[in-house]
């Protein structure tokens, strides 16, 4: 028979080491070139996002400033009296 061995207790590694690059994107235009290696891919998706938040923000605000309905307060003590 074999002794039973303690569990391997070890630590693990790091499943994704990046890294650190040197002064990485300190200034615009190194963020600018940075953005080159987005895939073109994504491009489309990000510009459908874009505009959907765009919507998305036009219609709420509008719907706060246009609705003459919309209640923005609670009711007021002696309005509720009647």
């Amino acid at each position: 028979m074999f002794p039973t061995r303690p569990l391997g207790m070890r630590a693990t590694r790091p499943l994704m080491s990046v890294p650190k690059e040197n002064m990485s994107a300190h200034t615009i235009s190194q963020r600018i070139r940075q953005l080159k290696k987005v895939p073109p891919e994504l491009i489309p998706i990000g510009v459908v996002l874009g505009v959907a938040i765009g919507a998305a923000i036009y219609s709420c605000t509008h719907k706060l400033f246009a609705d003459k309905t919309l209640r923005l307060s609670r009711n007021k003590p002696e309005d509720r009296a009647h």
